[in-house]
């Protein structure tokens, strides 16, 4: 077998919903991973791409993360209703979903907007 074109992978990290941040797996982390797994074979490339269930990314405030290798692609806020668009544009077709992409300025920085001080 020929080596994966893509990995993709999905945050389920789960906290306590009394923890100090969001967690993916709260956020929809866990039937994202599944979806897109899903559309990847829809799509007939089942061979082609893996996807795979992540620890903590450390990006939980733009839960649920979803990160695609090569090109270190940052995926934030993302919904099962998004898997379709991600593994069309940018797994079949090569542009990523931009609408989704997170910012590199929110990228392991305490300066993110969505960071709760």
């Amino acid at each position: 077998m020929p080596k994966f074109e893509h990995h993709v992978f999905v945050c389920t990290n789960q906290r306590d919903e009394s923890a100090s941040r969001p967690s993916c797996g709260n956020e929809r982390g866990k039937k994202l991973k599944g979806v897109l797994k899903d559309a990847v074979k829809a799509a007939g490339l089942k061979h082609r791409v893996r996807v795979n269930e992540s620890g903590c990314l450390d990006q939980c405030e733009h839960g649920a993360v979803v990160v695609v290798y090569p090109g270190a692609v940052w995926y934030g806020f993302v919904h099962p209703r998004d898997a379709e668009e991600i593994v069309e544009e940018h797994l079949v077709y090569g542009r990523p979903v931009e609408r989704l992409r997170l910012a590199d300025s929110c990228l392991n920085t305490e300066r993110c907007p969505h960071r709760k001080k």
